[in-house]
């Protein structure tokens, strides 16, 4: 008895001859590997918030430094503990790769960088830009200290 299903996966293409559809890649198991322009994408997302997330902390310490030298000491005590100097540093990090991914967008936008050796070469370009933006801004800021 053949199953129904089977029916389900046979369609017309545009000239509209039968064609199979494909399958889930769920369904496939292996379907799904390593790929760099997906990661890059999710991370745009990601350090999107994260930017915005840290905007609020830079927020907070210029409202502080506005209001009073004890609301200025209590984050710049915040700023200075290990927990804020990862939050900096993460901020940091994800402010120069959203810019440097936005520049790469703006690319494509422009028409500039879609094949697959470019797109590659851009991504990989805008993760080591974004080591070492962030390496030099850091290295910068515990000099002047």
């Amino acid at each position: 008895m053949p199953d129904i299903r089977d029916a389900l996966l046979v369609t017309r293409n545009t000239e509209g001859k039968l064609v199979q559809r494909p399958l889930s890649p769920f369904m496939l198991g292996s379907a799904y590997r390593f790929q760099l322009t997906s990661l890059l994408s999710i991370l745009h997302r990601l350090t999107g918030i994260a930017v915005s997330v840290g905007t609020l902390l830079l927020t907070w310490w210029l409202v502080a430094a506005a209001t009073s030298p004890e609301a200025y000491a209590t984050v710049s005590a915040f700023m200075r503990s290990w927990f804020g100097l990862l939050l900096l540093f993460g901020w940091s990090a994800s402010l120069f790769y959203h810019l440097l991914n936005g520049i790469r967008h703006l690319a494509w936008d422009g028409g500039i960088g879609f094949d697959l050796p470019q797109v590659h070469a851009s991504g990989w370009a805008v993760v080591i830009g974004t080591v070492v933006l962030t390496v030099l801004a850091w290295a910068a800021g515990i000099a002047v200290l």
